[in-house]
């Protein structure tokens, strides 16, 4: 018998044992609190699980199959063009306009298909920090300073901190780069542009069926806004052709899942239950497709295996310390506005802190800070929870350690953190 193993499993069962018979049942801040996670849950899995992570798991896994580990460490490896590798990572993110936690699945497939930890990071941080209607926003109800600082740090804080975190890990980038020089060159079974062109549609579909409504009822966004689901049909029909065109998917089967999907569209008004179709129909071509197809959609389903519980555990976790916007969990809500007033470097940790750790929906964090800003959160701990709060979350944060380990992790927050702290602050004396 393993002593030691033995007693691991005792403390473990001994704490659950513990926790469960000493759980204040019946106390209102602690039942409010289970509510609120669970809201946080439901409102999560009706907005972001089908709109946001489905089409994010198939890019992820496209990203598996349809792009070369040569290619990838060519264009993202540590051994890659600096200025091409970073640039490339750090404007992503204001193209994709995504969650911290859509980013992930994303952020996953380049990384572990071989692209350097800093262009990877610089992704990993663009994605969900750099958003120009988020930044629009932002001007319009914070302030334009704001919103220009929150701009330009966003895009320098995601190749500063890259940089860093390769600084810091450059032996295991070093063995990156040697590895690399082992790899054959790439021998694409078809030519760049038709992989530009899947991957292009691919992201397009995610971008315009997430495509937010704006605070106004004119102008570009919301001309984009009021057509994105028809951009969205023409882009799924383009690709639902080249699947057959290119990739040699079986067309009876594409046919009668676009009829489905579009039928469906006559029967349900929430456009998100017609788009659920419409990826299990990809999910059937994919998973009883020819062997590349097939490849596809075990990559996907490695993916949703890896990521989807972490990130369900996450968010209740979450929504039961923080609740939801206007809504408490645990944690009072009156100590948060006191914790953030003013322009003190304390307020602005704090509001780094809590912005690293609760999750932010795309646009939401622009009224969370408006209402602590109308309680008394100075400009300089606005800016902070801006640059810390959209980039990462508790559920990101146990997704991210899945991928790069405890460690790399651990250093990459605490720079948001320290970054966020010091930007902040010094904002804050303007």
């Amino acid at each position: 018998m393993d002593v030691k193993k033995e007693i691991k499993v005792f403390i473990y069962l001994a704490g659950a044992f513990l926790l469960f018979y000493n759980l204040p049942l019946g106390n209102q801040r602690f039942d409010g609190a289970i509510f609120e996670a669970l809201e946080l849950m439901k409102w999560y899995a009706q907005e972001h699980v089908i709109l946001c992570l489905l089409p994010a798991f198939y890019i992820a896994g496209a990203i598996g199959v349809f792009v070369s580990q040569s290619s990838v460490m060519k264009y993202l490896g540590p051994n890659s063009n600096k200025t091409m590798a970073y640039g490339v990572g750090s404007v992503s993110g204001g193209i994709l306009a995504v969650c911290s936690c859509t980013v992930l699945p994303l952020f996953s497939g380049i990384y572990l298909m071989g692209a350097g930890l800093g262009p990877a990071i610089a992704f990993l941080y663009s994605g969900p920090a750099i958003n120009v209607l988020a930044i629009i926003l932002s001007g319009k109800v914070l302030g334009v300073d704001i919103a220009f600082a929150r701009a330009i740090g966003a895009i320098i804080f995601a190749i500063v901190i890259g940089l860093i975190m390769a600084y810091i890990f450059r032996k295991e980038e070093i063995a990156k780069m040697e590895a690399a020089a082992d790899l054959p060159e790439p021998n694409e079974n078809r030519p760049l542009w038709k992989t530009v062109i899947f991957f292009s549609l691919l992201i397009g579909v995610l971008i315009f069926s997430n495509w937010a409504k704006p605070d106004v009822s004119n102008g570009f966004w919301y001309v984009i806004f009021s057509v994105k689901w028809y951009i969205t049909i023409v882009l799924s029909l383009i690709f639902a052709a080249i699947l057959i065109i290119w990739y040699k998917a079986n067309w009876t089967k594409v046919l009668i899942s676009s009829v489905v999907t579009a039928a469906s569209a006559f029967f349900f008004e929430n456009p998100s239950f017609p788009f659920a179709i419409g990826v299990l129909g990809l999910t059937y071509i994919t998973m009883t497709g020819n062997e590349e197809l097939n490849h596809w959609f075990e990559s996907t389903w490695t993916f949703a295996k890896q990521i989807t519980p972490l990130l369900f555990a996450g968010v209740l976790f979450a929504g039961f310390m923080l609740g939801r916007p206007g809504h408490e969990g645990v944690i009072p809500s009156d100590w948060v506005n006191t914790l953030v007033g003013g322009n003190s470097l304390i307020a602005n940790f704090v509001s780094s802190v809590i912005g690293a750790f609760m999750y932010f929906a795309t646009l939401t964090e622009i009224p969370i800070i408006q209402g602590l800003m109308g309680a008394g959160m100075g400009k300089g701990p606005a800016l902070a929870l801006l640059l810390a709060g959209p980039a990462l979350s508790l559920p990101s944060m146990l997704v991210i350690r899945s991928v790069i380990g405890m460690k790399k992790t651990i250093i990459y927050v605490l720079l948001v953190i320290i970054f966020s702290t010091i930007v902040g602050y010094i904002f804050g004396l303007t």
